[in-house]
């Protein structure tokens, strides 16, 4: 049920004519652009123009504007221009029919305009392709004032300057210079330099740099002499009373007693474990560490060090757990979106509108991008189906979806908001779709889950050596995070994704043991998925922003759980994960699962009646992880939204239940026997009667001796799971999938109900 079907993937055909000329207009810019604003209307709702302008003597072909709107002013809509607001800074790239500006001519009637709401005013910092709109030489800022030394010790020189004054674009960095090189950068107007030999004279200058790159001239020079550790061999005094202050999912705030030294404290180092996390001046006492993660035991101390670089005795230690990623007293939930769910389900992200569900969820992860098989890098901007064998060791190499990711154009009556897609849009699809879905529940989150049972092949492959691990996750965040899609039909390219995800899932089945037939594994997977979850937590972290999650799929079967997964170490990393809670018994449409045998495939405890001689139960893979020391709020459980179920099955005086059966029952769809969406299965399973297990706390469907038998979740038992859920204090619930789910949400809102 996680792995991709086999779908037909819908070919883009153009007119020949009109290649030709998308060809053509792709020729680089030969003239010289500028652009020129006036405004239109009166009171609190008017429009904004811009007339790009040509004064070259060849045609320009595309432009992209950027600019900062007046205080007070929103913009509530854009024509003739795709745009994108952040704040108050909007950039707009043209529309495919008027990003050819003639010579000597301008996008007039097609120029870009948008409907201001606030005050009217003209926008600053105006660029067009880069340089100003006006068409003048950008002016930099002036140079930095005298700098002058704070704080001299053995190894680093610090020092502090008057700001740069105004160019023409805010400053954002400040550069410290020893001779030629750049020594240290700030955002502020004070910075260390590190890393110093002792006992040494230098000399530094400043220079400001504004957002586009133009450097000031450089400031008067400074001299200053590190401190030569002989003179001073005695360290400070221990920092006192360590405490924590607050705390958030992702950070921990701490005061300190200050220290005493016989000639003076330079700085304090907040160390997190035995790793340095923070260090801050001597002039404080307090310190916040952030790139926590949710859910997790920090252990701090502090030291104090003095201008011959003496450190003291570390403070007391101090634990601090940070808050979970529901917030205390709250649950999550969780649930998968199928890419593919576009085609034979008709499911389409307006329906997690329309339903309810998206109301109810707080993640959607969104299943499932691949693994390039060739470069072992995160895979995207491919149209190419699976083959539909499940025994074939290649069914999903090289697959992907990018028709479905970003490029279809969803119908007006397919869309969330009831506009459709701009064919011509860069952006388009699901993706596109899941951005207008944020746009109206605010409180979502959505993030692109990697791999699944069909695309976990050549994880290991990726996650094998330092190198590898680092390419693989900054193609992954490169691709996901910061939006660099591969142009695919029209679609995409640089940036076009960006705010579509936030985070990234990790689904690999599975690390260490066999999963999908032709799934490279072996027994280094453990350490590797390890360093892999904590390469992805550092390059996730560096992006900056919001917090970005890292989450993971995580097996019930505990010999799964040893082979590949260190669940003492990986949740340093994850902010926490979806412990499936399916799948158990079942028989797949190629009969080599459990053909021969019913079997409850989502039940909460071991069933008396079970005749195999292992066991699986939530209750069972729960125990494996909190006797293992996760903490709970670590954790969810996955929920089912389909059944399973099998053909000519006997009675046995069990109503079929672990009785003797002839394969897997008819499936929704015929690549899919055994498996059908929960409202599927209850309207095309006919004379089926729903009976439930009180003693193992599972729900199944009979339809009589020699009929179709099925297993299942719905409200009784999600109502029963939720309630043990909420008493071993789990962070929530996790679906597989949504598309299963009644069109009014029936088993959304019991898992909503529930985790109340």
């Amino acid at each position: 049920m996680r792995g991709r079907t086999a779908v037909l993937f819908a070919a883009l055909l153009l007119p020949a004519s009109l290649l030709t000329a998308l060809t053509a207009s792709a020729a680089p810019a030969a003239g010289t652009l500028t652009a020129t604003f006036s405004t239109e209307g009166s009171g609190s709702s008017w429009q904004g123009k811009y007339v790009v302008r040509n004064s070259g003597s060849a045609a320009a072909s595309g432009w992209t504007l950027e600019f900062d709107l007046p205080a007070g002013v929103s913009v509530s809509g854009h024509t003739h221009g795709e745009a994108t607001v952040s704040g108050r800074h909007v950039t707009v790239k043209n529309a495919y029919y008027n990003g050819r500006v003639p010579a000597n001519g301008t996008t007039e009637p097609y120029s870009y305009f948008f409907t201001g709401n606030g005050p009217i005013g003209t926008p600053t910092g105006c660029t067009i392709n880069g340089d100003k709109c006006d068409g003048t030489p950008d002016k930099p800022p002036s140079a930095p004032g005298a700098p002058t030394v704070t704080t001299t010790t053995s190894r680093t020189i610090s020092l502090t300057w008057p700001p740069a004054g105004a160019g023409d674009y805010p400053v954002t960095t400040y550069e410290v210079l020893s001779g030629d090189s750049v020594v240290a950068s700030s955002a502020t107007n004070s910075a260390t330099v590190s890393d110093l030999t002792p006992a040494t004279r230098y000399t530094f200058t400043v220079r400001a740099k504004d957002r586009r790159g133009n450097t000031s001239p450089l400031s008067p020079a400074v001299t200053a002499t590190t401190v030569d550790p002989s003179t001073d061999p005695t360290p400070p005094s221990a920092p006192g009373n360590l405490r924590a202050t607050g705390k958030t999912q992702v950070s921990a705030s701490l005061s300190w007693e200050k220290s005493t030294d016989n000639v003076a404290v330079a700085a304090y180092d907040v160390y997190r474990g035995g790793t340095l996390a923070k260090t801050v001046p001597a002039s404080t006492t307090t310190a916040t560490v952030e790139g926590l993660t949710p859910a997790t035991a920090y252990t701090f101390t502090v030291k104090a060090r003095d201008t011959a670089d003496n450190e003291s005795s570390a403070s007391n230690a101090v634990q601090v757990t940070t808050d979970d990623s529901a917030g205390p007293g709250n649950h999550l939930t969780v649930g998968y979106f199928a890419q593919w769910g576009i085609y034979g389900r008709q499911y389409f992200v307006k329906n997690l509108d329309t339903s309810g569900a998206a109301a109810k969820l707080d993640v959607i992860n969104y299943a499932f991008e691949n693994v390039d098989p060739k470069n072992f890098t995160c895979q995207a901007g491919v149209t190419k189906g699976v083959s539909g064998n499940p025994q074939d060791p290649d069914e999903g190499t090289g697959a992907g979806d990018a028709e479905a990711d970003y490029g279809r154009a969803f119908s007006a009556a397919q869309s969330v908001d009831g506009v459709a897609d701009d064919g011509w849009g860069k952006l388009r699809g699901n993706f596109n779709q899941l951005k207008k879905l944020k746009a109206k529940h605010p409180h979502l989150k959505v993030v692109v889950s990697l791999g699944g049972w069909t695309f976990s092949k050549f994880f290991a492959d990726a996650a094998a050596t330092p190198a590898s691990r680092e390419k693989f996750v900054k193609s992954c965040v490169d691709t996901w995070i910061k939006g660099d899609l591969p142009v695919a039909g029209g679609a995409g390219g640089p940036g076009t994704g960006a705010g579509v995800f936030d985070g990234i899932d990790i689904d690999w089945e599975w690390p260490g043991s066999e999963g999908h037939p032709g799934n490279h594994y072996g027994p280094a997977d453990k350490d590797n998925l390890t360093a892999l979850l904590a390469e992805f937590r550092k390059q996730l972290d560096a992006t900056g922003g919001r917090h970005k999650l890292l989450t993971a799929f995580t097996p019930a079967d505990p010999a799964k759980i040893e082979a590949g997964w260190d669940i003492k170490k990986i949740f340093d990393y994850l902010d926490f994960a979806n412990v499936q809670g399916y799948d158990f018994h079942g028989s797949g449409s190629d009969n080599s699962w459990e053909p021969k045998r019913t079997g409850h495939q989502a039940n909460l405890y071991r069933d008396a009646q079970d005749p195999y001689s292992f066991e699986f139960s939530v209750e069972r893979a729960v125990k494996t992880y909190l006797d293992a020391g996760v903490n709970p709020r670590k954790l969810t459980i996955g929920f089912p939204f389909y059944g399973r179920g099998w053909k000519e099955v006997a009675d046995g005086g069990a109503k079929g239940e672990w009785q003797s059966a002839n394969g897997a029952a008819p499936g929704q769809f015929a690549e899919e026997a055994g498996i059908r969406g929960y409202h599927n299965m209850l309207t095309n399973v006919p004379n089926m009667t729903i009976h439930h297990d009180e003693q193992s706390i599972s729900t199944y469907g009979y339809t009589g001796n020699g009929g179709q038998w099925w297993s299942f979740d719905d409200a009784w038992s999600i109502g029963k799971k939720t309630t043990w859920l909420k008493s071993k204090g789990l962070l929530g619930g996790m679906i597989w999938e949504m598309s299963g789910d009644t069109p009014q949400g029936t088993l959304m809102t019991a898992l909503d109900n529930g985790l109340k």
